[in-house]
């Protein structure tokens, strides 16, 4: 049988002067490799594998190119274009693959990336969808503190930041450990805050505070020197701005605070911090 969507090993039944026909086995369906594809020295009878998708005319064609995606995956994909009927994304193969506007979980535009899974629609023909939640396993190889990368797929207010770890497993990143506006299609890197019951990941795209205090005062340095060794900004400040201004909660600030103070490197006014050494 030939698997649409789907990389298989198929036997070589014809040759023309455009290519060669390639067979699953006993039935009659034979599907073209077009000649350009075609390695040298392959006979009759050899086996090969290729991808299965369908031309500009709808008909079933092989490719010995690797595509990007394949049915069951999941693929953070390029907006190449935006047409009336839909985005289409870079795969890796010759003909782009549509990404209908009913699939599209936000509006897309060219230069973004998504992440999708691959679809058979009513019509036979392959399409993304970036509705991918369900196509998300729980079980996971990973265990609290393990590193991980991922990719964003929905960002909730209420909820958090859903992010696709390597492209297979539930990530999720809950609404105190977001300190910044993520967007569809960015790629993260963060750890494992605890596997839950149900085998999902809740993450922190943030180090353990020890470690993560030496970023947090780096950058506290970097804005007291744009802003002319002066911020506006002390450990009663509210933590809404906080986070607005540093990407931070209020207690990481704190941390990152406390440690310029113990090396000297700032003092505090009534409202403010100020970088020691400038006038």
């Amino acid at each position: 049988m030939i698997a649409l969507g789907e990389k298989q090993i198929l036997e070589v039944v014809k040759e023309t002067d455009f290519g060669i026909y390639l067979s699953g086995g006993n039935d009659e369906e034979k599907v073209l490799l077009p000649k350009k594809q075609v390695p040298a020295g392959i006979e009759i009878g050899n086996s090969i594998e290729v991808f299965i998708y369908r031309d500009s005319q709808d008909r079933l064609i092989a490719t010995t190119n690797e595509p990007l995606l394949i049915l069951g995956n999941i693929a953070n994909l390029k907006v190449k274009q935006v047409t009336g009927i839909g985005a289409f994304l870079d795969w890796g193969l010759e003909r782009d693959l549509l990404l209908p506007f009913g699939e599209q979980t936000v509006k897309v535009k060219e230069g973004d990336f998504c992440p999708v899974a691959l679809y058979i629609d009513k019509s036979n023909r392959l399409c993304a969808t970036m509705r991918i939640y369900g196509r998300l396993s729980a079980e996971s190889p990973y265990k609290k503190d393990d590193k991980v990368q991922g990719v964003v797929y929905d960002v909730k207010e209420n909820l958090g930041v859903f992010v696709a770890v390597d492209n297979r497993y539930f990530g999720l990143v809950p609404p105190p450990e977001v300190y910044k506006k993520f967007n569809i299609g960015e790629v993260v890197e963060g750890r494992v805050l605890e596997v839950r019951n149900d085998g999902k990941l809740n993450l922190s795209l943030r180090q353990k505070a020890y470690m993560q205090m030496d970023d947090d005062a780096a950058l506290l340095i970097k804005e007291l020197e744009n802003n002319g060794g002066m911020l506006p900004f002390n450990d009663k400040s509210d933590p809404e701005l906080i986070k607005q201004k540093f990407n931070m909660s209020k207690n990481a600030f704190k941390r990152a605070v406390g440690r310029l103070l113990k090396e000297g490197r700032i003092e505090l006014g009534e409202s403010s911090i100020i970088l020691k050494g400038r006038e």
